[in-house]
C-alpha cells in the first residue's frame, strides 16, 4: 500500500497532516468534551495515576542509594539516549513528597501507583544491607498518601535493577529470582501493614528483550537465548514472591499481581496467515507470561513452546532455547496472582512473515516472524508507536476476559504523549479509551481500576525528556522542577467528579 512505500520526507508530511487534522477536530469539539455525559463506573472502582521510581525520583546517589542499570548506562553511554540525558535529578520527586501528594490529592484520585527503587532500599542488591534512608523515604510517602485518603499501589520492580546484580547476569541468572524474593519479603514486612496493593514486575516483555546489557554503546543483546532465560527467571521470581506473601503475610489482607503490557495485535488482512500471526505475537509477548499464571493448565503457550523448540532444533541447538517448566514449576506459577495488571497504549496491524525467516539467525523476533504496521488513518501522538485506536483497547479487554476466564484486572498504565499545555489530543484520547473501558465493564469484564500514565512528565527511558506523558508539565531546566497543570488536569478532575456519580 502507498503508506508503506513513500519516502521518509513524505511520511513526515503525512504524519503531521494527520496530527493537525486530529488536533483541529479535538479543538473544535472542546465544548462538547466539557459538556459530555461521562461514562459509568462502579462506585468501588479505583481511579489513579502512575509513575515509576527511576523516571521521577532523582537523588540517584543520595543517602546510600547505589547505582542501578539505568544510572550506569546513561552515565557511561549517553549516546543511546535520544537527548543524551539521564535521571540523576529527573522530577526530583525524592525532595518533593509534600507537593506531589498535594497534586495527587487535588486530582481527586483514589490511588497512586509508584515503584520502589531496589537500589535505594538494598544498595548491594542483597537483603543483608537495608538502607535506613530508603525506608524513611518510602515510609514518608506512604504515610502522607494515606493521610490524604490515597491508597498506595506499589510495583516492586520497574526496570531499574541494581547494577551489582546485572554484573551477575541480571534476570538471565536464576539466582536473581532468590534475591528478588528476599527483597520482596523485606518490602512486605516493612510496608505491608499499610500497603494493600502490590505488583511484582512491570512489563517484563520490555526488560527481558534487553536482558543482557552489553558494554558497548549499542547495548548488544544476546538475542538467541537471553530473553527466554529472563522470562523463566521472572516467572519463578514472581511465583515465589507470591508464595511468600500468601504464606507469611496473609494477615495483612493485601493483594498481589503482575503488570503485563499488551499492544493489541489486529490482523492486517482476513487471511489465515495474518490471523495466525496476530495470535502468535500476542502469545509470544503476552501469553508467555500470562498463560503460566492465569490459564487453567499453566505452562507456556503451546505455539510458543513448539515454535521455539522447532527453530532451535533447525538451528543446531541441543535443546530448546526456551527453558522447559517442570511439573512442580508449573504448579508453583499457576494461579500465583490475585489480579492481572495491564498496561495498554495502542494497537498495531500484524501480517505474517514466516516465508522470510532466515534460519541462520536465532532470535525472538525471528521466532515470531511477523511484520508490524499501522493504518495511516489512525490519529497519532508525538510517540512514534502510539496511535488513537480505542476499539483496539476494547478488543484487548475482551480477549483477556475470554482467554483467561475473566480474571480481576487493573489497568495500571494508559495515556497519551503530547507536549502542548492545551493538550486536546490527550483529552480526546482519555475520553475515548475511558469510554470503551466502561463499555467493557458493562459487557462483563472484571476490571477493578484504572491508572493514567503519567502524573507528570518524566524521564522516558531511551527517549529521555523528549516525550511528554504527564498531566502535569515539568520544567526540567529549572532546578526546582516546578509542575504546571496541562488542560488535561482539569478534564481528569471533572471526569473523576462525575464518573462514579453516574452509576
Amino acid at each position: 500500500m502507498l503508506y508503506s512505500i513513500y519516502r521518509k520526507s513524505e511520511k513526515l508530511i503525512l504524519v503531521k497532516m494527520r496530527w493537525y487534522t486530529f488536533l483541529l477536530i479535538s479543538i473544535l469539539t472542546t465544548r462538547s468534551i466539557s459538556a459530555e455525559i461521562y461514562p459509568k463506573f462502579p462506585k468501588d472502582f479505583i481511579f489513579g495515576v502512575s509513575t515509576s521510581a527511576y523516571q521521577i525520583e532523582g537523588a540517584w546517589n543520595v543517602s546510600g542509594k547505589s547505582e542501578n542499570i539505568w544510572d550506569h548506562v546513561t552515565h557511561n553511554y549517553p549516546s543511546v539516549i535520544e537527548d543524551r540525558s539521564n535521571a540523576d535529578v529527573a522530577c526530583d520527586a525524592y525532595h518533593n513528597i509534600d507537593n506531589d501528594v498535594r497534586l495527587i490529592r487535588e486530582l481527586g484520585v483514589d490511588s497512586y501507583r509508584f515503584s520502589i527503587s531496589w537500589s535505594r532500599i538494598l544498595p548491594d542488591g542483597f537483603s543483608n544491607n537495608l538502607n535506613p534512608d530508603g525506608v524513611r523515604y518510602y515510609n514518608e510517602l506512604i504515610d502522607k498518601l494515606l493521610a490524604n485518603n490515597i491508597q498506595p499501589f506499589i510495583t516492586l520492580f520497574h526496570g531499574d535493577l541494581p547494577n551489582c546484580l546485572q554484573l551477575l547476569g541480571g534476570f538471565t541468572n536464576i539466582k536473581v529470582a532468590d534475591y528478588f524474593v528476599s527483597y520482596a519479603r523485606l518490602m512486605f514486612d516493612t510496608f505491608g501493614d499499610r500497603v494493600k496493593y502490590w505488583t511484582t514486575f512491570n512489563e517484563p516483555k520490555n526488560f527481558c528483550a534487553r536482558a543482557v546489557w552489553g558494554n558497548s554503546e549499542q547495548l548488544t543483546v544476546a538475542e538467541n537465548i537471553s530473553p527466554y532465560l529472563c522470562v523463566y527467571t521472572v516467572l519463578i521470581a514472581h511465583a515465589k514472591a507470591y508464595e511468600v506473601y500468601k504464606n507469611e503475610f496473609a494477615h495483612q489482607n493485601g493483594k498481589l499481581g503482575i503488570v503485563l503490557d499488551l499492544l493489541w495485535a489486529e490482523p492486517k488482512t482476513n487471511s489465515t496467515k495474518d490471523i495466525e500471526a496476530a495470535n502468535r505475537i500476542i502469545e509470544f509477548e503476552f501469553g508467555i507470561y500470562a498463560n503460566p499464571i492465569f490459564s487453567k493448565e499453566g505452562d507456556f503457550p503451546t505455539i510458543v513452546k513448539d515454535r521455539v523448540a522447532n527453530m532451535s532444533k533447525a538451528q543446531g541447538f541441543e535443546e530448546s532455547r526456551l527453558p522447559a517448566l517442570t511439573k512442580d514449576e508449573i504448579n508453583l506459577i499457576r494461579s500465583s496472582a490475585d489480579f492481572l495488571a495491564i498496561n495498554h497504549y495502542s494497537t498495531r496491524l500484524i501480517s505474517d512473515d514466516s516465508d522470510n525467516i532466515n534460519i541462520s539467525i536465532s532470535s525472538q523476533a525471528n521466532d515470531v516472524a511477523v511484520i508490524s504496521s499501522v493504518d495511516p488513518s489512525w490519529p497519532t501522538s508525538e510517540m512514534e508507536w502510539l496511535f488513537y485506536v480505542p476499539w483496539g483497547f476494547h478488543k484487548n479487554l475482551m480477549y483477556i476476559k475470554n482467554k483467561y476466564d475473566n480474571p480481576s484486572v487493573y489497568i495500571t498504565e494508559n495515556g497519551f504523549c503530547e507536549k502542548a499545555s492545551n493538550d486536546q489530543g490527550r483529552i480526546k484520547y482519555l475520553q475515548g479509551y475511558l469510554q470503551v473501558l466502561s463499555d467493557a465493564i458493562s459487557e462483563g469484564c472484571n476490571i477493578l481500576g484504572y491508572f493514567q500514565w503519567s502524573l507528570m512528565d518524566n524521564f522516558e527511558w531511551f527517549a529521555g525528556y523528549t516525550k511528554k506523558f504527564g498531566l502535569y508539565e515539568v520544567n526540567f531546566t529549572d532546578p526546582k522542577r516546578p509542575r504546571k497543570p496541562r488542560a488535561s488536569v482539569k478534564w481528569y478532575k471533572d471526569f473523576l467528579l462525575n464518573a462514579k456519580s453516574n452509576v
